[in-house]
């Protein structure tokens, strides 16, 4: 079969010298699929597998935690030391389903510093001692790390991207967006510290090229390592996109193979393309035609200014007329998609064998009936409302994983309520195994 003529089918080579078969890449998505002890599960590998049939040239796992104790949410994989024999086993099968048609996986980071929820961890360690502003009371008010617990932190980075290497995974890449723990040290909100690791923008860098580095060191010149890098907060006061471009170039003179420019935090879910708890606070850059469908687009190409490396966009992309056009205006080198492939896993290989567009499930659900809506108004039912839509994703990926097959009809409501069923259920059993040791 003869495949349409498509920008998106062109190989994309790297610094490192690896190269990715095509420029669609499944964006990280958190899924839940591991073991109460935080080891990846069958259910993980029957859902990697089915995107690595998919067609993209790119997977990047969801959140796999460098610390136990700050977990993005329950179900993570964790790596949190030298893997005993049964970690290394489980990632190696999960590497193995995950790779099988040829595509790279690359292993996603992170820590969740403040972002760790209560029932998780009710003391939380994050940069400073400065409370997520989100009503509910999930999250506590962190404790400061100490600079040698930050010292700690490096080599728990270091140590899990040698292990996954190990296990067969293509890369890795280090999460700096999105609010967790190293985009916490980057914001001037979040990080008030007045020593090495606080105060100015190289300063509140530290961590994260520190952490670069460490990673290099462990997995060598010729292994892909990317970082994701939120192209701005949207938050006054926070993180701006002066900043981000600075960022960007340390992390290219830093030896990053691909920057994955992304945006928004818990507070301002830019990411999710939804309104915050407080005013988007407005970033100068111009807006492009495409802006409309990919929310960061703009961001890249005021970024491919600065740097040189490749830049990956993720965020809206529908239709493969956007992608393309993104490609070729120079901003991105690869496309990141993400919700749709929570149903529909193959939607790349649809993409390359000439689909014009992913489905838009985004536009279906709510969790309050249409007479209601007005209710979003009030940040309390905002924030609940954005959450259960993000909660029905987690649920396809459950069924995706333990089934092969997703439930895109279920109720928003109804996958909330199972989630929630599930996550009780498993910190539960978490609690239970970590008062036997």
């Amino acid at each position: 079969m003869v495949l349409p003529m498509t920008e998106l089918a062109e190989p994309l080579a790297l610094p490192c010298g690896a190269t990715l078969p095509n420029r669609l890449a499944k964006a990280a998505m958190t899924e839940g699929l591991a073991t109460v002890a935080g080891v990846p599960t069958p259910a993980l590998e029957r859902l990697y597998g089915l995107w690595s049939d998919g067609g993209a040239g790119l997977l990047i796992t969801g959140n796999v935690q460098i610390d136990g104790d700050h977990l993005e949410r329950p179900g993570n994989v964790i790596i949190d030391g030298e893997p005993d024999e049964t970690l290394r086993s489980a990632l190696a099968r999960w590497a193995e389903a995950s790779v099988r048609n040829g595509n790279h996986t690359w292993v996603q980071l992170s820590h969740a510093g403040r972002q760790t929820q209560k029932v998780v961890n009710p003391h939380p360690k994050a940069p400073s001692a400065v409370a997520l502003a989100l009503p509910g009371g999930q999250f506590a008010t962190p404790e400061a790390l100490t600079e040698s617990e930050i010292e700690h932190i490096v080599n728990r980075f270091a140590i899990a991207a040698a292990a996954v290497r190990q296990a067969g995974f293509t890369g890795v890449q280090i999460h700096a967006a999105h609010g967790y723990l190293l985009s916490q040290f980057l914001s001037p909100r979040s990080n008030l510290r007045s020593d090495r690791y606080g105060g100015s923008l190289e300063n509140r860098a530290r961590l994260l090229l520190a952490v670069v580095a460490a990673i290099r060191s462990a997995v060598g010149a010729e292994f892909p390592v990317a970082v994701k890098l939120n192209s701005a907060d949207f938050q006054k006061g926070g993180f701006a996109f002066e900043d981000s471009l600075q960022v960007a170039r340390w992390l290219q003179d830093a030896g990053v193979d691909l920057i994955e420019v992304s945006g928004g935090t818990y507070e301002q879910p830019k990411l999710l393309g939804v309104e915050g708890i407080e005013p988007e606070e407005g970033q100068h850059v111009a807006e492009s035609t495409l802006r409309r469908e990919a929310y960061f687009v703009d961001f890249a190409l005021a970024m491919r200014e600065a740097v040189s490396i490749p830049l990956m966009v993720t965020g809206g992309f529908r239709t493969r007329e956007a992608m393309e056009q993104a490609l070729n205006d120079g901003g991105a080198s690869l496309i990141g998609i993400g919700r749709p492939l929570c149903v529909q896993t193959d939607g790349p290989r649809r993409l390359l064998d000439g689909a014009t567009e992913l489905p838009r499930y985004e536009r279906e659900l709510s969790l309050l009936p249409s007479w209601l809506q007005f209710l979003t108004r009030l940040s309390l039912f905002r924030t609940v409302s954005t959450f259960a839509v993000q909660f029905w994703y987690y649920t396809q990926l459950d069924l995706l994983g333990h089934h092969g097959t997703a439930q895109p009809d279920m109720p928003v409501h109804r996958a909330a309520a199972r989630l929630a069923r599930n996550e009780k259920a498993f910190l539960k059993a978490r609690a239970a195994l970590r008062s036997d040791r």
